[in-house]
């Protein structure tokens, strides 16, 4: 191994990191013969690898880069300088596998952030005042009081709606850590298989258990609009607004179409483990190299570089192991696949196995997205007009996910128009966090590592590609309107990553940028997702498995997906 080279924060340079990465994977050498294959080494595939191994199996997993995570991933893109490049947050990693993992004991270190949220308004202020803004956390009195700035009505409301969300959370939770159920079993084939498959249905049993008269609220806010559900609750547009933000962050949808409801419950049903929601140390990668260790101490082989080109298939139609690019062949009884539904069957399935049919569905799902995210590095912490600090020093704002633009339901459909359009939003809904506010290991002392999520972007611009100019243009526009709530920001950047949605497809394999490995859509969730036909994890091709975000129970760094896969695999092996 290369002597090792800090950087003057005591954290690995990437060149180290990739010969760390090497020499990891050069200790164990890749066997032409496994149990269970994954491909890819993103937060699922790692979970589904642990828990096969867990369960006997001895399985290997192959990332195509040369950094574990996927899209839960540190890099270090300018010198001392960490970002969560991708996925930035942990809040609903599934509780179950933070323990039966021992994911602190690997090493998970997690920031808490209370208060949560913060949202400047964009206004003059009053004789001289600061704008207005509204910061949210943990402490009720608190919200009320915040809340009260703009409605005394909906700050005495708001507590009832949290804990009316919050109930309707607790019924979902059974349906995410076990497959869909099982509809053909249940309507087909021997009466001791339809018995077993009616015990599919028992997640149903008990999230309706959990509802209880709640059903029909749980069933309106998964179809309705999200506005209509806020509208019932609140006066505020500016609470509505900042509200709203989580029914459409990540989906190329607006506050007011069917739908966004569950994509808001989707996002606020996280873990109350409080070890598991929050700011990883060491950026998300340090969650992905903690599942990696898990997975590792009990077996687990984990190769970085080694890239995919085809899954194997026998003559019966079976798979049989993968190839990689280089035309290495690795054989086992079963593979899984990390990767979006779309590159799983439309490149690594040979497609002379898979029916017209079949593709055509394929082809048919949507990833659609409108997503853009910008890693910007900056060496004095932001200050804003709405609530300004001296010094440099962070004030509790500064570990919120900030709202900018969100200053009405107005501006977030207005950008949603214009990018459903094909044209970047001009005035961007824009989330900003600051991690290195609480975890000093992700930047040089007094800088600091902001992340913006900005939507509303398509994936092409007027029919054409993004070309570097138009994501240089677009990241200018942002920081613009970032420099409105806090002036001052553009001078302290000293670096930008720009990634446009074709930026996440290329480097993280997130067909056509989408985040969630598909939309979360109605028509893409539970029994559809990603398709009726393959809901249960089980592809066409016998042997072939999903374990990615592109199955139930979808998007966000949750696990359920890899815990779900690999529950199915074990059972299905025990029937051969």
């Amino acid at each position: 191994m290369t002597a090792a080279v800090w950087t003057h924060r005591g954290q690995w340079s990437v060149s180290v990191l990739r010969t760390i990465s090497r020499y990891a994977s050069s200790q164990t050498s890749l066997k032409s013969q496994y149990e269970a294959v994954v491909i890819g080494g993103g937060h699922n595939g790692l979970v589904a690898a642990a828990y096969l191994q867990k369960g006997g199996l001895k399985t290997a997993v192959l990332e195509r880069r040369h950094v574990l995570g996927g899209a839960a991933v540190t890099e270090e893109i300018f010198p001392g300088f960490h970002f969560s490049r991708c996925s930035a947050v942990l809040s609903l990693l599934r509780p179950h596998i933070y323990s039966d993992l021992e994911l602190k004991k690997h090493g998970l270190k997690v920031y808490m952030r209370d208060p949560h949220t913060f949202s400047p308004l964009l206004e003059e202020g009053v004789r001289g005042a600061p704008p207005r803004s509204l910061t949210l956390g943990s402490d009720q009195s608190m919200n009320q009081m915040e809340i009260g700035k703009f409605s005394l009505k909906d700050a005495k409301a708001y507590p009832n709606y949290v804990a009316h969300l919050e109930k309707l959370s607790e019924g979902i939770h059974p349906l995410l850590d076990a497959p869909p159920v099982d509809v053909a079993g249940i309507t087909s084939g021997s009466l001791r298989k339809r018995m077993a498959a009616v015990k599919t249905l028992m997640p149903i049993v008990r999230c309706g258990l959990t509802l209880g008269k709640k059903i029909p609220d749980f069933y309106e806010i998964v179809t309705a609009p999200i506005m209509k559900i806020l509208n019932q609750w609140f006066d505020s547009d500016f609470l509505k607004a900042t509200l709203a933000t989580d029914a459409v962050i990540g989906a190329m949808t607006s506050p007011s179409n069917p739908g966004s409801g569950y994509v808001l419950l989707h996002h606020v049903m996280g873990s109350k483990v409080k070890e598991t929601r929050g700011y990883v140390e060491g950026g998300m990668g340090g969650l992905s190299q903690a599942l990696a260790q898990s997975a590792r101490s009990h077996g687990v082989d984990i190769f970085t570089e080694k890239d995919v080109g085809q899954v194997l298939v026998d003559s019966d139609g079976a798979a049989e192991g993968v190839v990689l690019k280089d035309g290495t062949e690795i054989q086992s009884k079963v593979v899984l696949s990390n990767a979006t539904p779309y590159v799983t069957f439309k490149n690594l399935t040979p497609q002379g196995v898979l029916s017209p049919e079949f593709i055509k569905a394929v082809d048919q799902i949507d990833y659609t997205s409108p997503f853009t995210k910008i890693n910007v590095a900056v060496d004095k912490l932001p200050n804003f007009l709405a609530c300004p600090t001296s010094d440099d020093k962070p004030g509790p704002h500064h570990q919120c996910t900030i709202h900018l633009n969100s200053d009405s339901v107005e501006v977030q459909e207005t950008a949603y128009k214009e990018a459903v359009n094909g044209y970047p939003s001009a005035r961007p809904m824009i989330r900003m966090i600051i991690p290195s506010v609480l975890d000093p290991t992700l930047a040089p002392p007094g800088s600091h590592v902001v992340i913006l999520s900005v939507q509303y972007t398509p994936y092409l611009i007027n029919g054409e590609k993004w070309t570097d100019q138009d994501k240089e243009a677009y990241s200018d526009n942002v920081f613009d309107w970032v420099e409105q709530y806090a002036p001052g920001f553009k001078q302290s950047v000293v670096g930008r990553d720009i990634l446009a949605p074709p930026d996440l497809e290329r480097i993280y394999g997130l067909t056509g940028g989408n985040i969630f490995h598909g939309s979360m859509t109605l028509d893409q969730l539970y029994l559809g997702r990603p398709l009726p036909c393959v809901s249960d994890y089980r592809s066409p091709v016998k042997g072939l498995y999903l374990c990615g975000s592109g199955c139930h129970p979808g998007g966000g760094v949750m696990g359920a997906p890899g815990w779900n896969a690999a529950l199915t695999v074990m059972a299905d092996l025990k029937r051969r």
